[in-house]
């Protein structure tokens, strides 16, 4: 019999139906139950991993540069063989004799757009844009990078996706702490058509306990701000 007492679909699962009164007091979820619910805490963490800081899923990701290339897709297959992320948060150069990093400035579609050349003009790279596609992410480097700059290497701060479960013993990629949180949350999930009361009690709960995380999932360095650099650029008429 499946360890119902860590952190895994099954033990999520069996809890969260009884907390909805569809198991009583010494049943356990028959297969049918078990496939059913798989797919909706599967649902509910693909959503959940889109939301907030979620700092257990950021990583730095290497990017080796092409002389003349200025895209590169990031999915399994592509030009970086990973999944596609959730979010590419922040860019970085990392100079290959100095070891030095080198920020990245950061652009929108309309500044993206706003660029009258974003090919053949290839040298150093200051600015990225992302393009999110259902299926995969384009990083896109502006200038393309020169032969003295593909001798460096880009680094990306990506939100990667949550890996799903593919079967009931394993623990969800979710860390320990979040186990109550997921567990409400499913409960909310797959209350319909219960008591009134017994939905508003799951409804309530899931809602407390995913927003203590979200309080409690933020970095441990204190907020800054910084002016946006890019304002000195556009003043000088650099973008042309």
């Amino acid at each position: 019999m499946p360890n119902a007492s860590s952190n895994t679909v099954y033990g999520i699962i069996n809890d969260a139906m009884h907390d909805t009164g569809l198991l009583q007091e010494g049943e356990e979820a028959n297969s049918e139950q078990l496939a059913t619910n798989h797919r909706r805490l599967v649902d509910l963490v693909n959503l959940w991993q889109t939301q907030g800081l979620k700092l257990f899923l950021h990583q730095d990701l290497a990017i080796p540069l092409v002389a003349g290339k200025g895209a590169y897709t990031i999915n399994l297959g592509g030009d970086v063989d990973v999944s596609r992320p959730i979010q590419v948060m922040q860019a970085y150069m990392l100079e290959v004799v100095s070891n030095a990093r080198r920020p990245l400035i950061v652009l929108g579609w309309e500044e993206w757009l706003r660029l009258s050349q974003v090919s053949g003009n290839d040298g150093t790279v200051s600015s990225y844009f992302v393009d999110k596609q259902a299926t995969t992410t384009i990083v896109h480097f502006w200038n393309t990078p020169d032969i003295t700059e593909a001798n460096n290497t880009a680094h990306v701060l990506i939100r990667a996706q949550a890996l799903t479960t593919a079967n009931l013993q394993e623990n969800v990629a979710f860390p320990q702490e979040w186990r109550i949180a997921l567990r409400w949350g499913l409960a909310d999930d797959i209350s319909t058509g219960q008591p009134q009361s017994i939905m508003d009690r799951c409804a309530q709960r899931a809602t407390y306990y995913r927003e203590l995380l979200e309080n409690f999932d933020i970095e441990d360095a204190e907020t800054r701000f910084a002016p946006d650099e890019r304002s000195t650029t556009y003043l000088a008429g650099s973008f042309r």
